[in-house]
């Protein structure tokens, strides 16, 4: 079996042959709150592309989610892996972890401000088809993008991995089509959380689509999930190219 390494050397050697995927910091302002994000894209692209947020995972705009807006480019995407805490900030301690995200959980409408913040930079890049923008999100993260939808954020889908599901009903108009990837071993994930979930997405007349891997736990796509000691945490390789797989035609559909 290819170690995840090796799959993430073998995609970028298929498209490097007409890609040049730069990456640019990103410094943007929500109030008085210094944001720092990261762009990625195909230099050699041509005209305006669908663009995709990334939200990140609860340690912080991490490697990781820079990591996955590489990949996003180099599948012809324009990606913003956004900054939901401020100063670009990131930690490896699970209790300033959920500090940082349970004040942004808490606080629906600063969540809002600090999500709409880089969507609307991110609709005026000029290499952004600014009529087809959507998001994904890894746990928090993913919470975040789904609050975003449920809100009535104008995107053509969200996708989310592992994430913490909104328990409230929709508070606007879903437009976006929404791709939930959980892990049936998830700890952190109730049935109860899950059966409200989908009950308010179906109230709200979304389309969506609930995907569930078998033996993955919380944080299965993230290869340094096991580092944390944390034992509802763990990486599933398998699961993570699945739902990465799935994730690619997700966004071909939803982002023509």
């Amino acid at each position: 079996m290819k170690t995840y390494s090796a799959w993430i050397m073998a995609m970028a050697f298929a498209t490097s042959a007409h890609a040049a995927i730069r990456t640019e910091p990103v410094e943007y302002k929500q109030g008085d709150t210094t944001l720092r994000g990261l762009i990625a894209y195909d230099d050699a692209a041509k005209g305006k592309l669908p663009g995709v947020l990334i939200v990140h995972e609860w340690w912080g705009l991490t490697d990781y989610s820079k990591m996955r807006a590489k990949m996003l480019a180099e599948q012809g995407y324009v990606a913003f892996a956004l900054d939901m805490f401020g100063d670009g900030k990131t930690t490896e301690h699970p209790e300033e972890a959920g500090k940082w995200s349970s004040e942004i959980r808490q606080n629906k409408k600063l969540s809002l401000d600090r999500f709409n913040a880089a969507y609307d930079l991110f609709k005026k890049n000029e290499r952004v088809d600014p009529v087809h923008i959507a998001a994904i999100g890894y746990c928090f993260g993913g919470s975040t993008a789904l609050t975003a939808a449920l809100s009535g954020v104008d995107l053509d889908g969200v996708a989310t991995f592992h994430a913490g599901l909104p328990t409230e009903p929709a508070t606007g108009k879903v437009t976006a089509s929404i791709l939930v990837c959980n892990g049936a071993a998830d700890q952190l994930i109730t049935a109860d959380q899950i059966a409200t979930f989908q009950k308010n997405l179906t109230d709200a007349g979304a389309d969506w689509e609930f995907i569930s891997y078998a033996n993955a736990k919380h944080s299965f796509t993230n290869p340094g999930a096991d580092k944390y000691g944390m034992p509802p945490l763990a990486y599933n390789e398998k699961a993570d190219k699945r739902s990465w797989q799935t994730l690619l035609g997700f966004l071909a559909e939803v982002c023509k």
